[in-house]
């Protein structure tokens, strides 16, 4: 099958399609032709290098760890799903690829309403604000300040939290304003002053923050939120534990948090901007686009 493999460690410029082989379901397992995989900001980090725990190393690695497509083999014992049915799912790597396998317990349906590039960004786009919303205990009643609010992690972030009940301050340049108004949030701008901005939008205090920025954002965060314990950084990992907030825990990925999301979709509760879609062996394109750390929404391969 072809990939799109990272040939060494470096820039978005040592992304090339490649051969591997194909891979076949075993017991459990379900086979995706994937039509759509997102891009991530992990999967920048994973082509310069990095080896996420539990992954094998080495020249060649595959990006990606979301994808959408059709089942097209079922290994033994899998009864839920049928060669056909149209999924969307998620691996650790390797979705920048023809075909991937994985156990049918990290697929769930594809609504047929939801556009192909949409179904290949959903799952990483909702696990990760789901799990952050959680750890953060944010319900009816809070207020949650969500930095980077615009991007495709915190613009699912600012919906899930709106159906939890809460009222969400959101950070974002001010050409992103109206459309974090229709998501509900209240946004405010980046910059010096954003504590007072932030207080001014909210006079009776912030119980939680997720902070999709870093620096300044994480620093506002700490000052606004009393309970560290419900402060989560997408980005300073490596101080989380010095500062007493908490990160995403791969661990916590399921296919039931992208099910109930798929629920929400389809009842017009929720929606995801796609804000660039690029043909697989244009995948250097996509990295750079994300890298940029700028627009609304989530970046995506579709396997033309």
């Amino acid at each position: 099958m072809k990939v799109v493999a990272a040939v060494e460690p470096g820039g978005p410029e040592v992304l090339r399609i490649s051969e591997a082989p194909t891979p076949h379901a075993g017991p459990g397992d379900v086979r995706v032709r994937v039509r759509t995989a997102g891009v991530q900001p992990i999967d920048l980090a994973v082509r310069a290098g990095y080896t996420p725990p539990g992954a094998a190393s080495g020249a060649g690695t595959v990006p990606g760890n979301e994808f959408a497509g059709s089942v097209d083999e079922v290994g033994d014992g899998v009864t839920d799903v049928a060669v056909g049915d149209e999924v969307i799912g998620f691996s650790m790597l390797g979705c920048y690829a023809e075909f991937v396998v994985v156990p049918v317990t990290q697929v769930t349906r594809k609504p047929a309403g939801m556009p192909w590039e949409v179904a290949g960004a959903f799952p990483a786009a909702i696990m990760t604000p789901h799990i952050a919303l959680e750890d953060m205990r944010v319900g009816d009643g809070d207020t949650v300040l969500v930095h980077a609010a615009a991007g495709g992690v915190g613009a699912v972030a600012v919906q899930l939290a709106r159906i939890a009940g809460a009222t969400v301050v959101g950070t974002a340049s001010e050409g992103n304003h109206e459309y974090l108004r229709t998501l509900g949030a209240i946004p405010v701008r980046y910059g010096e002053g954003l504590a007072e901005r932030v207080r001014e939008a909210a006079p009776g205090g912030v119980d939680a923050a997720l902070d999709g920025a870093g620096g300044d954002a994480l620093a506002v965060s700490l000052e606004l939120v009393k309970d560290r314990g419900r402060i989560v950084t997408l980005v300073e990992h490596g101080r989380a534990g010095e500062l007493g907030v908490r990160v995403v825990s791969r661990e916590k990925r399921t296919i039931a948090r992208v099910a109930a999301a798929v629920r929400y979709y389809e009842e017009g509760r929720l929606d995801l901007h796609v804000r660039g879609v690029h043909s697989w062996s244009r995948a250097a394109d996509a990295h750079r686009q994300v890298a940029t750390g700028h627009g609304r929404g989530k970046t995506v391969l579709i396997m033309d």
